[in-house]
């Protein structure tokens, strides 16, 4: 199959790590030699609930025997996305009531930026230096980091960046600017949170100047930080907020939500303002449904924090410099890259999968399944441990 992979399937880098998958249970996943690894990645913060989650297992096939696909996305009424919608509602503050489903994070954030120019009939977009949003055109167009994109210009025009955290770059969000677009935390960047209410001056600023604002919880949401989205960290409310990745415990799919006001405007002058084929797919929904049930049924959010800080008391190293990131969306920084690397791909020999970030090749990626056992933190981080105590000795 290795042969088949590279032969026929498009590669995203010169040296994937290429694991011949044979199955994934919990926390675990398995190759085709019989090798066992524990995921401390979640296919990029993706598998919220672990892999084959018996809830969302359950709701996929329910929903497979009543009907899959039927129809454009927004004119048939069909359960799964109608529910899903409905308690999104109900666990994000007012007046954050109106969802659109599509098919992936960066989709989600194409849409966002459609309705902030047609909300403000302004052009202009902010983002920040660093960030990263997904890798279609318009999503390029506000990734802050310009190796990435150059190559790929001209991208949207009128798009400006500032330093996040820096509070004296507000000044050019101004009557001129339609949205601003803020990860919660920064994640390429490094995990990089928000500091000195930030947020809230953002929130300020675009409340001053009628800009409007836009966070992208496509990693931080969905349980990953304490709080159901990021942001119900800060004490803010953005005007629409971004999700993905883990909303579909491992489906693909996306989502923006925003005031009905607000969203309303999409659907008339111009009609078909945003439109998508398989946004709001009965069995996606069905998948979303059901991980937005297991997360507000149960202490899985409230757990991130415990697990959190049991993550902080082991991993300590005099080759980690510092933690960064909140609930189970961790970084843990070494002295350098040529470190993280050897970490990375030593611990993937021993059985425990982890990851780059990025934009910061100092970071490892430590995104678990929130559904990991203190057990299994413990077991991961005694693998990175005696990684570092062997690379330490060289």
């Amino acid at each position: 199959m290795l042969s088949d992979f590279f032969k026929y399937q498009a590669q995203t880098t010169p040296h994937p790590l290429a694991m011949e998958i044979s199955h994934a249970k919990g926390s675990y996943i398995y190759d085709t030699k019989g090798n066992k690894f524990l995921d401390f990645v979640a296919g990029v913060s993706a598998c919220t609930l672990g892999h084959q989650n018996k809830r969302v297992n359950d709701a996929i096939k329910n929903q497979l025997d009543k009907y899959s696909h039927v129809m454009v996305y927004g004119e048939y009424a069909q359960s799964p996305a109608t529910e899903l919608c409905k308690l999104l509602a109900k666990n994000l503050p007012y007046p954050l009531t109106k969802t659109y489903l599509v098919n992936s994070g960066t989709e989600a954030i194409e849409g966002a930026l459609k309705l902030a120019r047609r909300v403000t009939g302004r052009s202009q977009l902010i983002s920040c230096h660093n960030a990263y949003h997904g890798n279609t055109m318009g999503s390029m167009s506000v990734m802050g980091f310009e190796e990435r994109k150059q190559i790929f210009r001209p991208l949207i025009p009128d798009v400006d960046f500032i330093t996040f955290n820096n509070e004296a770059d507000l000044e050019k969000i101004t009557t001129k600017t339609a949205g601003i677009l803020l990860e919660t935390i920064q994640g390429g960047a490094g995990f990089i949170k928000p500091e000195n209410d930030f947020l809230k001056k953002v929130r300020q600023r675009c409340d001053e100047v009628g800009a409007v604002m836009i966070l992208d919880e496509i990693q931080p949401g969905f349980g990953r930080t304490g709080k159901l989205f990021g942001f119900q960290n800060y004490d803010i409310i953005p005007d629409v907020v971004v999700m993905g990745k883990g909303m579909g415990s491992g489906m693909p799919v996306g989502a923006f939500t925003a005031s009905e006001k607000m969203m309303d405007l999409l659907s008339d002058n111009p009609k078909l303002g945003h439109i998508t084929t398989f946004g709001g797919h009965p069995v996606i929904a069905a998948a979303c449904l059901a991980t937005l049930q297991e997360l507000t049924e149960t202490n899985l959010i409230q757990q991130t924090l415990e697990k959190e800080n049991l993550f902080r008391k082991l991993l300590v190293h005099p080759l980690i410099t510092e933690v960064r990131g909140k609930g189970l969306m961790l970084a843990a920084m070494t002295k350098s890259p040529e470190i993280t690397n050897k970490v990375i791909l030593r611990c993937q020999e021993k059985g425990l999968i982890l990851f780059w970030l990025l934009f910061e090749g100092s970071a490892i990626r430590i995104t678990p399944p929130l559904t990991i056992s203190n057990e299994e933190i413990e077991e991961g981080c005694g693998i990175i441990l005696e990684v570092l105590n062997e690379i330490d000795a060289e």
